[in-house]
């Protein structure tokens, strides 16, 4: 199936690595011109080599987008070889904490990461992309932003807040040719996800075998229809479908993509 994303250029954050990673190979691996983004040079330079290697196009810039100096230093690489069409907002952290351990300025550094970071890169890519008449603005959010659990409050709420700005920024953009969505992922079989419940498993009597430990994590803690982690993969297809041309009509909503885990109409 052809995307149509041949021509366009896309940014995808935190894409050194995990669900950015896998979005950003997609990506260029339907043809569009990627730039991918991440703190660590090395890291950024391995997948834009990955992706090269097997014929894309792409390239990197590094830089801290909680902060607005290196989110002005990211733009300015980015935009130095050409406009932007796509902006996939991807980078965010989170920490495995309950309500009572979360502090104050754990909050406010996780919603800066989180949220705050989105906002900069929107703030200083959407000026240029309203220029072409056609654009992409995609969040990934979070299942935790429907359905929070008790831990790691601070997450939850950050992620909901992205969800919120999506609808506001679509909104906004009536008339532009620029759509705004949240793709939804569940529980997602990442790194740090896997050091995280490797982790917990003992604590929790899961075992040491790794299919075992990830049935059990998806029971005790996902709950999701299908028992397993999702995988990046299947997030990055729906990321480059919202991307193309052939979603058009898809605007200022959530796409969930987490196994049946939040259930409703």
């Amino acid at each position: 199936m052809d995307l149509k994303l041949k021509g366009k250029r896309a940014l995808v954050t935190g894409s050194s690595s995990g669900l950015g990673a896998a979005i950003v190979k997609l990506l260029a691996g339907e043809g569009a011109a990627v730039i991918v983004h991440g703190r660590n040079e090395k890291r950024c330079a391995a997948i834009v080599a990955d992706i090269q290697g097997n014929g894309g196009l792409a390239e990197y810039a590094t830089g801290d987008l909680s902060t607005d100096d290196g989110a002005d230093a990211v733009t300015k690489a980015v935009l130095a070889a050409g406009p932007v069409d796509i902006l996939v907002n991807n980078i965010g952290v989170y920490h495995f904490q309950s309500w009572l351990n979360a502090s104050v300025k754990d909050w406010s550094d996780t919603y800066n990461s989180n949220v705050l970071s989105y906002v900069r890169m929107i703030h200083r890519l959407l000026p240029q992309m309203k220029t072409l008449g056609w654009g992409r603005i995609i969040q990934i959010g979070s299942s935790a932003a429907i359905q929070p659990m008790s831990a790691q409050p601070d997450y939850s709420a950050s992620t909901a807040a992205r969800h919120n700005l999506t609808v506001s920024l679509a909104r906004e953009l009536k008339g532009t040719g620029i759509t705004s969505n949240t793709l939804s992922p569940g529980a997602m079989l990442v790194e740090t996800t896997k050091t995280m419940l490797l982790g917990m498993a003992e604590h929790q009597g899961w075992g040491s075998d790794w299919a075992v430990i990830e049935k059990n994590a998806v029971a005790q803690l996902a709950g999701s229809a299908i028992e397993r982690l999702g995988r990046p993969e299947e997030v990055a297809g729906m990321a480059a479908y919202l991307a193309s041309p052939l979603a058009d009509y898809i605007n200022g909503t959530v796409v969930r993509v987490d196994g049946g885990l939040v259930q409703s109409l």
